[in-house]
């Protein structure tokens, strides 16, 4: 009998240890799958920004004729047929524990492009699928929000 107890816990203890090792929770986290979800997206085709609200001036018309590259290597090209412009984007995770897609940050950043430096940001999903990305960025001095919104060719 003493033998069938020892069998038992000895069988219960692999298993819970089994069950810890075998957990992981960050590739399978949702907001793994989005961010995957998302930069796919991103590096399929090209994009182009269909609204720019900064701090509630619509400054859209900044980026007309503008077709934005999303790379695998985290650079993104803007280009006009005239004008290209290089910088750096990716999608970061602030590791909130509740899992949701407001805790992944869009970031872009273009160095000394007057017109592309409002861009600069680390943003905010509001929602995005295969076709359509919205972020906003609340203003830390003043609290004014400022809406991206890029949409695929």
């Amino acid at each position: 009998m003493k033998t069938k107890h020892i069998k038992t816990s000895i069988l219960a203890c692999l298993f819970i240890l089994f069950t810890i090792v075998s957990c992981n929770t960050d590739d399978d986290s949702p907001n793994n799958i989005i961010q995957a979800e998302v930069q796919s997206n991103l590096q399929s085709g090209t994009w182009r920004v269909t609204r720019f609200i900064d701090s509630g001036t619509d400054e859209t018309n900044h980026f007309t004729g503008y077709l934005f590259t999303f790379n695998s290597s985290g650079v993104v090209n803007a280009n006009n047929g005239t004008n290209n412009y290089v910088g750096s984007w990716s999608i970061t995770d602030s590791n909130s524990a509740d899992d949701s897609q407001e805790d992944l940050d869009f970031n872009i950043n273009f160095n000394l492009i007057i017109d592309f430096e409002d861009l600069n940001d680390d943003w905010d999903f509001i929602s995005q699928s295969s076709t359509k990305i919205e972020l906003i960025d609340i203003s830390g001095g003043n609290g004014g929000a400022d809406y991206l919104t890029l949409e695929q060719n």
